[in-house]
Formats: C-alpha cells, sequence, structure tokens
C-alpha cells in the first residue's frame, strides 16, 4: 500500500484537538454554581453568620456570570459575526435575557439579606428556586456554546488566530479578577487540563504571581490532585507547600 505523506498530514491534523476557548472556563462557572445551589439550598436562614455567607456565594457568582458574558459579547461574538455573520444572534438574546436575571436574582438576593426573620424562609425558598432555574437555562446555554460555536469558530478560524482572541481576552481580565477566577477553574479542570495551564503560568508569570496562584488553588485540591500537580510542574509535593 502506497502511503501518501500528504494525506497522512491531513489525517493527523483532522484527529487533532482543536483550541477549544469555552470548556475550561465554562467547567469553572458550573463548578461555583452547583456550589452557590448547595450552599443556599443547606442555608440556615435564621443564622445571620450562615446567611450571609451563602447569600455572598450567591452574590459573587452573578459577578462571575456578567463578567463572563460581557467578556463573551466584546469578543467572541464579534470573531463569530466577522466571518459567520448572524451566528451569534440566538446565543446574544439570550446573554441579554441573563442580564435581566442576574438583576433579578441580585435583588432577590439582597432581599433575603434585608428580611425580617419571620420571612427568611420563605424568600430564601423563592431565591433559591429561581437561581435553580437560572442554572439550568445556563447549562444549556454553555452546551451550545461549546458545540454549535466552537464548530463555527473552528471552520473559520485556525487555532493560531483562536488562541490569539483569548489572549485579548484574558489580557483585558484584571489580575484581581483573574485569581478569582482562577480558584473556581483550577479545581474544576482535569489534571491535563490543570498542568497545561499552570505550566504555561510557570513559564511565562512572575514567581511571586504563580506562588500567588498556587497559594489560591491548593486548598481546593486533594492531596492526590496536588500530588499530581506538582509533581507535573516540578514543584515540592509536601501538601501545604507552595514554595520551593
Amino acid at each position: 500500500m502506497k502511503i501518501d505523506p500528504q494525506e497522512m498530514q491531513q489525517l493527523a491534523e483532522a484527529a487533532a484537538p482543536r483550541f477549544d476557548m469555552y470548556t475550561v472556563i465554562h467547567k469553572a462557572i458550573r463548578a461555583q454554581m452547583a456550589d452557590a445551589l448547595l450552599g443556599l439550598g443547606r442555608m440556615d436562614a435564621n443564622d445571620q453568620a450562615d446567611l450571609t455567607r451563602a447569600t455572598q456565594r450567591v452574590l459573587d457568582l452573578l459577578d462571575m456570570c456578567t463578567a463572563h458574558l460581557q467578556h463573551e459579547n466584546e469578543f467572541v461574538h464579534p470573531a463569530l459575526e466577522a466571518r459567520a455573520p448572524g451566528s451569534s444572534a440566538t446565543i446574544a438574546n439570550e446573554h441579554v435575557n441573563h442580564e435581566w436575571h442576574i438583576a433579578h436574582l441580585t435583588e432577590t438576593t439582597m432581599t433575603l439579606l434585608g428580611a425580617v426573620p419571620a420571612n427568611r424562609a420563605q424568600v430564601a425558598a423563592l431565591l433559591y428556586r429561581e437561581l435553580t432555574l437560572f442554572l439550568a437555562d445556563n447549562f444549556q446555554h454553555m452546551h451550545q456554546e461549546e458545540t454549535a460555536h466552537n464548530q463555527i469558530l473552528w471552520a473559520n478560524y485556525t487555532d493560531t488566530e483562536l488562541i490569539g482572541i483569548h489572549q485579548t481576552l484574558v489580557a483585558a481580565i484584571a489580575p484581581d479578577a483573574m485569581v478569582r477566577t482562577l480558584r473556581w477553574m483550577v479545581p474544576a479542570m482535569a489534571p491535563t487540563e490543570r498542568t497545561a495551564m499552570l505550566a504555561d503560568m510557570q513559564a511565562h508569570a512572575p514567581r511571586p504571581a504563580f506562588e500567588a496562584v498556587l497559594d489560591t488553588v491548593r486548598p481546593y485540591l486533594s492531596d492526590t490532585e496536588w500530588d499530581k500537580l506538582a509533581r507535573s510542574l516540578g514543584w515540592p509535593v509536601v501538601p501545604g507547600l507552595v514554595t520551593a
């Protein structure tokens, strides 16, 4: 059988995974969504400290969702429209609905914080149900982006171009906001994803910044997960230690 090198190269390129700017950040958002919903569901509305913690988790999640949809509106949707006009319209309309829902959930959360003790349980139950519906809608929304939108991006852009778009997006995120995002993103990743991201950061970020990220995510990794990560980065394996 004669092997055509060009055909082999085409097959290899077709089989290689494409650059995906959606999945990892969506893992982070799904993890934070689950955490906020769980915290709200198990909250003791008559315990002021518990009430404060649970509602802050909801507000932090809503801030994350707001920032994420703004990043997609500013960087990803224009890329879609530039080479596939009309392709972002459905998701863009959903973003408008999400903005309304975020504002409504924020208002309901603040109502819960200001409610008299006799009304807290009722408002908490309302917030829990409405947050559940918001999350259900977002899970479907993110699936559509990871499948349909990625297919459009992959058909119209090279991986080099997509990486450039993603790097521009990331550069627009303030350092403190990036650390908050990494707190959810790194623990939500598979080990290979975790290593790939942090190895790149280790190679390019100042050492103090890299150590700060490890300090941030370490409490949310199991000892086994930390062991795998530390070994893959050539970092001390002792649990809880991040300085060489």
